[in-house]
């Protein structure tokens, strides 16, 4: 760029999207408020929201961190950085800072842009400015809070919906929905909500009126309390709610027949997932953990990742550099991946010499198992042959044809795979008439140990749940973290899996039908699920099994 384009540029003036970043779920996010924050060159987000509109912010943002916390950067913007700045009622003219400098500015704000105490003031200094803006909507608590808790707002009769600030609300205000006999949605805090139904008693509203109060809505910590207005402070001491040092968190309540326990029972899809509330800890490398935690976060888990191996490139390569080059030249009839890690240490060897898919032209292609399959399928290759059985090296053996030298011009198998694996696949290939080319493609590591807050976690029986994957996994996070508390429930994998756990002095609660990470995961859902069919039958609270712990249920008190 020449110095007159980037002086004409900054000259530009920029342009800002007040954009709603929901009530805390971000899966709650437009389409369109993320194609914003990839964009951005300056985002400017309140606390609670900042790490759910980071996540998408584009390489180079500067996050203006609005308590002016040193936060970091986010994980898809490793070079972004946050810069302290003063209290909200300077918003604006941070914004509009921003926008004279020729930036794309997005300011995210909690729920949606029209509810915001500051948004509107914000849009008018703009326009006083000459600044351009948009407004990109959000998913509003008031509504997407009762919607996450099973409480409708509306049905066919179509009763009326009243919203009301407890903050803000005048007496007047007070009056009108209590002479109402509609829903009313009550934005609060936690140790306000009774003072806000002792209100609306006053106003008019029957003391037996159903209620429903929802903290931390839309996320893996919420929880809803039913009552009714005039039960409802009975109810939070009962539970010992209140009082608490964190009774200055916002609620959502919701008044009417709308909310009635009965009917929540039976539309409280949310909380009543398998898996609701429990931190799942994932042993596995980064690269393999992803879609594992994607798949536990649809069952309400919060997983949290651990490296518990490290790969690397084989110490010396020359090996798999022959190999790779024997591909293009036609020595092989097949090449086996027993792996992930095996599929991405040959793409990079491929991306080295400038190859693609196309290399495999006239080359049969085997997986050992979904996995894997899916892994090649990304690279643009579909593999020939994946066990229609177990998928394991054994499954794979099962469906491998013997070697025929008249429909085989070639004999030879090259198979790229860990340091570490076992010789079952070559010792099967061989007695099969193959000629097997066993070349180290990466090295497995352990991986440095976790911080000592997850250790401790790990130890004292933070974690609701732990997945292991393979025996490597349960020895080298017993190395490098120590042994789970016995409350945690240990998940496996399959035998070989549970074995090397229960050697190591754990019980195993849950191994999955067959060896397979999403098999396994579904079947720790399972186990979940029958977990608290059996509390709700027996009239128990649900807990997670953290909570069993020495000590949990005192700190559970604090919502």
């Amino acid at each position: 760029m020449s110095p007159t384009t980037a002086q004409s540029t900054a000259c530009t003036p920029g342009h800002v999207t007040f954009l709603g970043a929901g009530p805390g779920d971000p899966g709650l996010l437009t389409l369109r408020a993320v194609e914003a924050l990839t964009r951005a060159d300056v985002l400017i987000a309140e606390p609670e929201v900042l790490d759910v509109v980071r996540a998408h912010a584009g390489a180079g943002v500067t996050v203006l961190d609005a308590e002016g916390a040193p936060g970091q950067p986010g994980t898809a913007d490793a070079s972004s950085t946050v810069v302290a700045v003063p209290a909200p009622r300077d918003w604006a003219n941070l914004v509009m800072e921003a926008a004279r400098g020729g930036k794309r500015v997005v300011r995210a704000v909690s729920g949606d842009p029209g509810l915001d105490t500051y948004a509107a003031e914000e849009m008018l200094a703009c326009a006083s400015a000459g600044i351009g803006f948009e407004v990109v909507p959000g998913v509003a608590a008031a509504v997407g809070v009762p919607a996450y808790a099973g409480v409708p707002l509306r049905d066919a009769q179509g009763a009326d919906v009243r919203f009301v600030d407890a903050r803000t609300a005048t007496e007047r205000c007070w009056t009108e929905v209590g002479a109402s006999d509609g829903t009313v949605v009550v934005s609060t805090t936690l140790d306000a909500v009774a003072a806000a139904a002792g209100e609306l008693v006053a106003a008019g509203r029957k003391p037996d009126t159903p209620l429903s109060v929802t903290v931390a809505g839309t996320t893996t910590r919420q929880k809803t309390w039913t009552a009714t207005l005039g039960t409802i402070a009975q109810t939070f001491k009962q539970a010992k709610v209140l009082p608490s040092p964190e009774g200055n968190r916002p609620v959502i309540a919701v008044v009417g027949e709308r909310s009635a326990a009965a009917q929540r029972d039976q539309l409280s899809w949310f909380e009543s997932k398998p898996l609701f509330g429990w931190r799942v800890l994932v042993p596995r490398t980064k690269e393999q953990a992803a879609s594992l935690s994607d798949q536990l976060s649809s069952y309400g888990a919060v997983p949290h990742e651990v490296p518990t191996i490290a790969v690397e490139p084989p110490r010396t390569p020359q090996q798999m550099e022959r190999a790779v080059k024997g591909l293009v030249t036609g020595r092989y009839e097949w090449i086996a991946f027993t792996s992930v890690n095996a599929v991405k240490a040959v793409r990079e060897k491929f991306e080295e010499y400038g190859l693609d898919a196309r290399a495999f032209a006239g080359i049969k292609v085997a997986a050992v198992g979904e996995q894997t399959a899916n892994a090649l399928i990304a690279f643009g290759v579909k593999p020939d042959l994946v066990p229609s059985g177990e998928q394991s090296a054994a499954g794979l053996l099962e469906d491998w044809p013997p070697y025929d030298p008249v429909f085989d011009p070639i004999d030879r198998v090259f198979l790229p795979r860990a340091d570490i694996a076992t010789e079952t696949l070559v010792a099967g290939l061989i007695e099969l008439g193959w000629e097997v080319d066993d070349v180290t493609a990466y090295r497995t590591v352990r991986a440095s140990p976790p911080p000592a807050e997850t250790r401790e976690a790990i130890k004292g029986g933070g974690f609701d749940a732990v997945l292991f994957t393979s025996s490597s996994t349960v020895r080298n996070l017993v190395g490098i973290a120590g042994k789970p508390h016995n409350v945690t429930v240990i998940a496996c994998i399959g035998p070989a899996t549970a074995k090397t756990a229960e050697e190591h002095g754990l019980r195993v609660d849950v191994m999955a039908p067959e060896p397979s990470v999403h098999k396994l995961a579904e079947a720790l859902a399972d186990f979940g699920a029958r977990r608290r069919d059996a509390a709700v039958e027996a009239g128990d609270p649900v807990t997670r099994p953290s909570e069993r712990r020495p000590g949990a249920r005192r700190r559970r008190a604090a919502p």
